[in-house]
Formats: structure tokens, sequence, C-alpha cells
């Protein structure tokens, strides 16, 4: 048996809402085809292919009915945010300048760095859950400017 590619990532929120409209509006998800649970949750993709199940799962987690989630997915206790002990979710992207004017009008923090001898200008945000995100880009994207002040963004409050 071997391994083809990660299928998917399950984040575990008291607010599907939010954590959906930050995946879909920050990112670029789109709900999609979810089988009809016991519990709240939505499949978010990254196109109009829904083959794959989705790449990131959202799960509702209904603290006075949590009945049909633990009946599916087991007892456990939700963090009170971040990864656990996974410590972050990383995607390959392009088009760096538009994602930093997002996040600045979003009010979203962010941090920046640049790894040459990959070749990759990453920048790390978090979700409404405390899940942190990496996003790699071209390094190429980023040579020659100067890079923006994070510290501009507000609180990262997203509505």
């Amino acid at each position: 048996m071997a391994l083809t590619r990660l299928a998917h990532f399950s984040i575990r929120t008291t607010d599907l809402e939010r954590s959906c409209a930050f995946y879909e509006r920050i990112l670029g998800f789109r709900r999609g085809y979810r089988p009809p649970f016991d519990f709240p949750g939505a499949w978010l993709y990254m196109g109009d292919d829904e083959r794959d199940y989705g790449t990131v799962h959202i799960i509702g987690v209904d603290p006075d009915n949590a009945a049909g989630l633990s009946a599916y997915l087991g007892d456990k206790s939700l963090p009170a945010s971040g990864t656990g002990t996974l410590d972050h979710i990383a995607f390959l992207a392009t088009g760096v300048q538009q994602m930093w004017t997002t996040l600045r009008a979003e009010g979203i923090p962010w941090r920046d760095r640049t790894v040459p001898s990959l070749g990759l200008h990453q920048v790390f945000i978090e979700d409404p859950s405390g899940v942190t995100i990496e996003l790699n880009y071209p390094a190429d994207e980023v040579a020659g400017l100067e890079l923006p002040h994070a510290a501009q963004a507000t609180t990262g409050v997203m509505a």
C-alpha cells in the first residue's frame, strides 16, 4: 500500500461561519458538496472539481449537542485555539502582493520570510481558530520590493 497525497485537513471550530468566511474570503476556497452528516460543517474546495472531496473540512462543534460529532469522529476536546501538536499547514500560491492587499483590508496580521535556498517567499497567517497557515510564493515575486509592514494590520478580528 502506498500513500499518494494528502487528501484534506479538518479544523474543529465553535464558529463555523467565521471559519468558512476566512477560508472563502482570504484564501479563495469555495463551499461545495458535503454529505449530510449528523453534525454541522462545510467542505471547502480549491476549484470547481469536487472529485477529491474538498481540501479543508470545517467541523462545527456545538457544545450543547455534540452527540452526532462524537458518534462519527469520537470524543475529542476542542483546544482553546491553535493547531495542538500540528504546527502549521502550507499551500503553494502566486500573487503575494494581492494577498498583502487582502490581508491589510481584512485586518489580518501576517509575517513575511524569504528562504533564498528554496526560492520561496513565505507569508504566515492564522485562521479564526488560531491555526497557522503558511503561504509559499515564488521568491521572484518579491525580488526588489520593499516588504510591507505587517504590523500595520489591525488586531486580526475578522467579521
